[in-house]
């Protein structure tokens, strides 16, 4: 890679942070011991969970799913948004987060665990079992570029504002093997 082109890569990852960091403000995720597990919260609410998410997304030409479930916990579970990037399912490696539609129709994001033939066998972080629908290229829909934690509330009580945000946001789901 010659340096101009190496300064303009430095420069984007740089800007890109940077976005992360702001949208981030100064609000933590921490974990909270639950009944099974670890959940990610955030004091921040959906509705500005969703707004930087979304805001993100569009400066990378990405899009931004909602999570139900828990399997990926702790690393994500509900309340948590996703920036999913396209990218190449052959250009991945194993531990990768993806997203992607199974043999249900159901829109998933769990993690690659192994190279079988044809594509990708997934498994969620909490589940026991791999799932059944391995990834391939004409399921993939994408890679987790970024995780947004939040505290999940506001979803009952919105403005119409929001109301639109979330319902054009699609929701993934982070759930049992199936």
């Amino acid at each position: 890679m010659n340096s101009a082109r190496a300064l303009t890569t430095l420069r984007t990852l740089i800007g890109v942070l940077a976005m992360a960091v702001l949208f981030a403000g100064s609000a933590r995720a921490e974990l909270v011991k639950g009944a099974a597990s670890y959940t990610p919260v955030c004091a921040v609410d959906i509705g500005t969970t969703l707004r930087d998410a979304h805001r993100l997304a569009a400066k990378i030409g990405a899009s931004v799913v909602r999570v139900e479930g828990g399997s990926m916990l702790p690393y994500f579970g509900d309340g948590s948004v996703l920036v999913v990037r396209v990218s190449n399912l052959e250009s991945l490696r194993a531990g990768a987060v993806v997203v992607y539609r199974n043999a249900r129709g159901e829109t998933v994001a769990h993690r690659l665990e192994t190279r079988v033939a044809g594509g990708w066998r997934v498994r969620g972080a909490n589940n026991r079992t791999a799932d059944s629908t391995v990834v391939t290229a004409e399921n993939f829909l994408g890679s987790v570029y970024a995780t947004f934690h939040s505290n999940a509330r506001g979803l009952d009580a919105v403005g119409s504002e929001l109301a639109g945000l979330i319902g054009s946001t699609p929701v993934v789901l982070a759930a049992t093997a199936r």
